[in-house]
Formats: C-alpha cells, structure tokens, sequence
C-alpha cells in the first residue's frame, strides 16, 4: 500500500537520485544500506523484480514522524527528464558542474516521497515542528552513495 493511500500520511515533497541503470542495486543491497542508518527505520512494502533488483519499499521512521515511499523508474522519460534538468539548472559551484554533466547520462532514477505523519490532537502545531527532515537527507544520501547518483530536489533546483 502507497502511504498516499493512509489518512495517517501527508504528502510533503518528493527528491530523486538519477543514475545510471548498470548501477541498479538489489533489494538486498538497499536493504543493506538502509540498516546501517540505524535500527530505528521500519522498511515495509517492500518490492522486487523476478531478479531481486529493488522496484519499491516504504521506510518509516515514528521518531521523525516521516515516512519515505521509494521507488524505481527507467528508461526514456528518465534520460529526457536528466538532460532538462541539466538545460535548467545553473552549476552553483565545480562540483555541481560535475553533477549537471551526469545527469543526461542517467537513464534510472529513485523517486523519494517523503510524507510526514499526522498526528491525533495535534492541531494547533505547524506541520514543521512535527516534522523532521532529517530522514529524507541521510537516505537521499545513502542512496547517492549506493548507486553513485546524483540527489535532485527538484522544488529548489539543487544537486546533492
């Protein structure tokens, strides 16, 4: 099930790592990298191919009241969507100049959804004192160094 499908989920952004399909990890391998974040992530949903490759899965961490739907695409409308990205966007500094020259070679990509939880008789809160942000960016990071990718937060227009 999508946690956009749960009433106890809002859907707050969504990142994407963009790499190159010969860099495609396996469930296991993700699995792998996201245990050694910490024992305080529950992986559920978790999806594959008939090979083991990663489709999909769903991390949730209660004590940042975040979730993360993560999921698999390639091909075509990957390559098209890294090469707009690169016409777009503006090196801020040398290394980002290296990231936008990556990315019309990307032909896969993880998006990240990251949802925040909502919790009961919490109303009179903001959304960001619940929520902390710090899930998205040590996974978004974990995954960069998994598949040695490049991390988009499309919504600011920067590299990662």
């Amino acid at each position: 099930m999508s946690t956009f499908e749960s009433d106890d989920y809002q859907w707050r952004e969504t990142y994407f790592v963009l790499f190159r399909s010969s860099k495609r990890p396996t469930m296991a391998q993700v699995e792998s990298t996201l245990r050694r974040l910490g024992d305080h992530y529950e992986l559920t949903d978790k999806q594959t191919d008939e090979r083991g490759f990663f489709e999909s899965l769903t991390l949730v961490s209660p004590d940042d009241f975040a979730a993360l739907d993560i999921s698999y695409l390639a091909g075509e409308e990957v390559l098209e969507q890294g090469a707009a990205l690169a016409e777009e966007m503006r090196p801020v500094e040398t290394a980002d100049a290296k990231k936008l020259a990556e990315l019309p070679r990307c032909d896969a990509r993880f998006d990240i959804m990251h949802f925040e939880q909502l919790v009961a008789g919490a109303e009179g809160d903001e959304p960001d004192e619940m929520l902390d942000p710090s899930t998205l960016l040590v996974v978004l990071e974990a995954l960069v160094k998994l598949t040695h990718g490049v991390g988009v937060d499309p919504q600011s227009g920067s590299l990662m």
